[in-house]
């Protein structure tokens, strides 16, 4: 096969006329001509770190999604689905992965559970990470979200990092906020890379002490705009990401969106595609093209070097992506679950205050940090307050509600709940009375996971049967149902978040500051403690 493009050249930073010859998935040789070409080929676009399970799809269901704009590969973290079903959760990515021509590089999840605050399905303990680690299938430690773990020193997130190293491979990082000496000695333990900043100043403290910065720009955070300034001097230590990813985002882009986003801001092109096209490879050392003689035939045809406009994506010579359709077919997903969870009862559910002020929740729209704060108790019944009611409900075992109350979601009438709860995925829900809520939990118990919205006796919901977590349907498909579900709990519910669901999903997760709930009560991500609601 040979492709005649004008040649994208990261690494010498040129753009010439050329040949691309590929033969057997390899490119055998490239040889530059006068004649110039109306489109470019550059390397495929990589997502540096992405918990697929979070776009409700399969591995093979995602790959089809991704190709369409240009994406090749992803690093990522089957966090997720290793918190409802363990080592076999991996397994399960790993195998349904091989069905597709994408390349997917999983990494062993560092923290399952993630704290022992909350219960979850499943525990990886040091020696199943010694185990996987030793995996082929398997290329980098997973984010190592237990940060305080790593500065105290305990013995077993210690011995996790050390079996990485031992194997050589990198570790991920996760440590919102973390600074100063703090965040030295979490870098110095061996933690190569953060994506959890939030800051200019906090994420440049992490580069110049040798971390590897990832920019994300997912469903529900947003750090693009405070960070991509950081690319402009330091080309060679920063990676883009999407972290979490909805279904319906994924209708319209991917990294290719950074990509562009980039561009516009006045970062020179070589910087932007070295983000997101060449550091990942570096980094993790994974076996991805860059557009060399020898290399696996990995690349991209765009229309121009603005819009990224894709018009073909190969993965190691092979055809995934032309003229708006997906060449590959995927079989039927398996569905695994682990769901043990009786319907509750509006009286599990009823919480009586006693004092005159109380601990919130409060949301904010496009990050996953939640901050505390203290309300009067009769805000609870004032709707222009926005203090709703929100439940955590143990999917594993029949034990008593958790409750409390969040500021931020703008609901006016009904509830949502899903069973995608970060990081255990127990059953999370938020609404404005209790019968709104007993309903929309009973449905996703009725269908063993998925997201559900109510209003007025109007039902929706989205089963995910694949570990409370995806569905086994096309991409296409599962986008169209969450938009319409999306759609109803902004228009018909009131819900002025930009992404309710996606926001709801990190209301239980714990490291992330400050306020959370798990299934065990309020938690302070501060203290790492947990706290009272009524004050």
């Amino acid at each position: 096969m040979k492709i005649h493009s004008n040649l994208v050249d990261i690494y010498n930073k040129r753009i010439d006329p050329a040949e691309i010859i590929v033969q057997n998935g390899i490119i055998q040789d490239i040889q530059k001509v006068k004649k110039p070409a109306q489109d470019y080929i550059l390397p495929g676009f990589i997502d540096a770190h992405i918990h697929i399970e979070s776009s409700m799809l399969t591995p093979s269901q995602f790959s089809k999604m991704a190709v369409r704009f240009g994406t090749v590969a992803t690093v990522s973290d089957p966090h997720e689905i290793a918190n409802v079903l363990g080592v076999n959760g991996v397994q399960y990515m790993i195998d349904d992965a091989r069905h597709t021509p994408f390349k997917f590089f999983f990494g062993a999840p560092s923290c399952v559970p993630a704290t022992g605050f909350e219960t979850a399905g499943a525990t990886i303990d040091s020696n199943a990470i010694k185990i996987l680690l030793q995996d082929p299938d398997i290329w980098y430690l997973a984010e190592m979200m237990n940060y305080p773990g790593v500065l105290f020193e305990d013995k077993e997130v210690m011995q996790k990092i050390k079996y990485a190293q031992t194997n050589t491979k990198s570790i991920d990082g996760h440590a919102p906020g973390l600074a100063g000496d703090d965040a030295i000695k979490y870098i110095q333990a061996g933690i190569q890379t953060d994506h959890e900043c939030v800051t200019y100043k906090e994420a440049l403290h992490k580069l110049k002490h040798g971390m590897q910065i990832i920019i994300r720009e997912g469903s529900a955070a947003k750090n693009f705009d405070a960070l991509i300034g950081l690319l402009t001097d330091y080309p060679e230590s920063i990676m883009f990401c999407s972290d979490d990813k909805h279904p319906d985002d994924l209708l319209v882009g991917h990294i290719n969106q950074l990509v562009v986003r980039a561009i516009q801001d006045g970062i020179p092109l070589f910087h932007v595609l070295r983000a997101a096209c060449l550091n990942p490879i570096l980094h993790y050392s994974i076996p991805v093209g860059s557009l060399r003689k020898g290399d696996p035939a990995d690349f991209i045809l765009v229309n121009d070097l603005h819009e990224f406009e894709v018009k073909a994506t190969y993965i190691e010579g092979r055809e995934v992506f032309t003229h708006d359709r997906v060449t590959f077919e995927v079989p039927p997903a398996k569905v695994v679950n682990k769901f043990s969870r009786k319907p509750i009862r509006i009286k599990d559910i009823d919480y009586k205050i006693r004092s005159e002020n109380i601990r919130v929740i409060k949301a904010i729209d496009g990050s996953l940090v939640t901050l505390s704060e203290v309300f009067p108790a009769s805000s609870i019944t004032d709707s222009s307050k926005d203090v709703l009611k929100i439940v955590v409900v143990n999917r594993y075992f029949d034990v008593q509600p958790a409750i409390a109350f969040v500021n931020g979601f703008g609901i006016n009438n009904g509830a949502i709940a899903s069973s995608v709860a970060h990081d255990s995925h127990n059953i999370i829900a938020v609404g404005t009375d209790d019968d709104s809520l007993t309903n929309v939990i009973n449905l996703v118990i009725k269908a063993q996971g998925g997201v559900a919205c109510v209003h007025d006796g109007l039902e929706k919901i989205l089963p995910l049967p694949i570990a409370g977590l995806m569905s086994p349907l096309p991409g296409d498909e599962v986008a169209r149902l969450y938009e319409s579900i999306d759609l109803m709990a902004k228009q018909t519910c009131g819900s002025t978040l930009n992404a309710p669901f996606m926001t709801l999903s990190f209301m239980a997760l714990l490291v992330i500051p400050s306020l959370k709930l798990s299934d065990k009560g309020l938690f302070d991500g501060e203290s790492f403690n947990f706290v009272e609601i009524e004050l």
